[in-house]
């Protein structure tokens, strides 16, 4: 190390050797950023926000703790499954039923001393833009692409050039299996979530002549039960995709459909997961990447060394499918970007088309990804999902083509979701015509 002088935190035997990292410079450490004397204390009264306390958030929170934050809040809307026991090491058999943001705080708070963890068991789109001001670090261990882009636009929506605590760093991070990604977004400095929105590309949807004539894979035979044999037969009023019973139905009719064209591989597991769209989960997956991210959020409280954020990479890929590796690279911003952008993004699109075909384009594009979108010119409103009434009213539309409603080529088209208030999505029309 460059220096001999450790300034001790207020318990210097736990924080020993973490004292000697971030008390005092490095080799990569900027001095004009750098003042270890009063790193511990700073990092003690910060306050972090962690988004999720599943399989990442458990992990992130014991690793915070870990490193000297004390001042930790965490929100989960979740309460705690037996089938989340086998990774989420925070919970125990008694816990199931619990909140998962309760349970964890009260967990990691009775272990490492001082530290104060608030649970919040709710939505994050339950608190305004107030309450995220108070946090100076988000860090997301979130399942769901809808609750990133949620999180991001608001952060992004706080940046005010005046305020100089306006800006918040976000770090993200997730898993699939034996992969996973953590990446650091510093708020219309660096590339958000949206503009890496097509790294994140919905899963394909399978023909439905694929799932009524030739299956081939299992879960097209778990798709058949899902989306045809339910249909037909409606054993239950309405599928409940947390109800073993209904999972149990579908697993069966799955089951024989595989048998009838010899496709081994069904399982009651695999049907719950294709059903629910549920991501595998792996262990020592989140334990990797949660440890990365929290890497960064020491880098980010203790200036210690440059974060990956800043200046040349900023997305870091895992991959342990067969071994160790990671990669690092840098995620350029785009000007065309919803959020931290501000220029329309173009649109392929057909003159031909029903305004109905347009918008369902809107969900499967890997940049767009919007399930309810209501769109509109500068001029006229063409379809409203909300409220009701209006929704009525510019239904007519979803049946015309776009030369019908007088769009033409480079025109630009304003799109919203109701999922993303706060983003207003701007596209110019690309007709493949011209």
């Amino acid at each position: 190390m460059a220096s001999a002088n450790v300034h001790p935190a207020s318990e210097p035997a736990r924080w020993k050797y973490l004292d000697s990292v971030r008390t005092r410079p490095g080799p990569f450490t900027d001095a004009s950023t750098f003042n270890g004397s009063v790193v511990a204390r700073a990092m003690e009264t910060m306050k972090v926000l962690v988004i999720g306390a599943g399989g990442l958030g458990c992990e992130i929170l014991k690793n915070l703790a870990l490193s000297g934050f004390k001042d930790i809040h965490v929100i989960d809307m979740d309460t705690i499954d037996i089938s989340n026991l086998n990774r989420q090491f925070l919970f125990r058999q008694e816990d199931v039923g619990k909140s998962k943001a309760e349970v964890a705080a009260r967990f990691v708070e009775k272990r490492v001393r001082g530290v104060r963890i608030t649970p919040y068991n709710c939505k994050i789109q339950d608190f305004d833009e107030d309450f995220y001001m108070q946090f100076q670090l988000v860090i997301c261990g979130l399942d769901s692409i809808e609750a990133r882009r949620w999180i991001n636009a608001t952060l992004v929506g706080l940046v005010d050039e005046n305020i100089e605590d306006s800006y918040k760093p976000l770090i993200d991070g997730g898993t699939e299996g034996f992969k996973g990604q953590a990446r650091v977004i510093f708020p219309t400095v660096t590339s958000c979530i949206e503009c890496q929105l097509d790294m994140h590309a919905p899963r394909a949807a399978v023909p439905l002549c694929t799932l009524a004539s030739i299956p081939r894979q299992p879960e097209h035979c778990i798709e058949w039960a899902h989306v045809i044999a339910w249909d037909q037969e409606k054993p239950f009023p309405q599928l409940d995709k947390d109800d073993p019973e209904h999972i149990n139905w579908l697993y069966q009719k799955a089951l024989d459909r595989a048998r009838e064209f010899n496709i081994p591989g069904v399982t009651y597991s695999l049907t719950q997961g294709v059903v629910k769209n549920i991501i595998p989960a792996i262990a020592s997956t989140n334990s990797v990447i949660a440890a990365a991210c929290c890497n960064e959020a020491l880098k980010i409280a203790s200036n210690c060394a440059p974060s990956l954020g800043l200046p040349d990479a900023n997305y870091m890929m895992y991959s342990g499918n067969d071994g160790i590796y990671t990669y690092t690279f840098r995620h350029e911003r785009k000007d065309d970007c919803p959020v931290c952008g501000g220029q329309a993004r173009d649109l392929p699109a057909d003159a031909a088309w029903t305004l109905r075909e347009l918008l369902d384009s809107l969900a499967a594009r890997p940049e767009a990804q919007l399930r309810q979108p209501s769109v509109r010119t500068a001029t006229k409103t063409l379809y409203m999902q909300l409220p009701p009434s209006l929704e009525e009213q510019t239904r007519p539309n979803l049946d015309k083509t776009l030369a019908e409603l007088g769009l033409d080529h480079g025109q630009e088209i304003v799109v919203t979701d109701p999922a993303f208030a706060t983003v207003i999505f701007m596209f110019k029309l690309k007709f493949k015509s011209r």
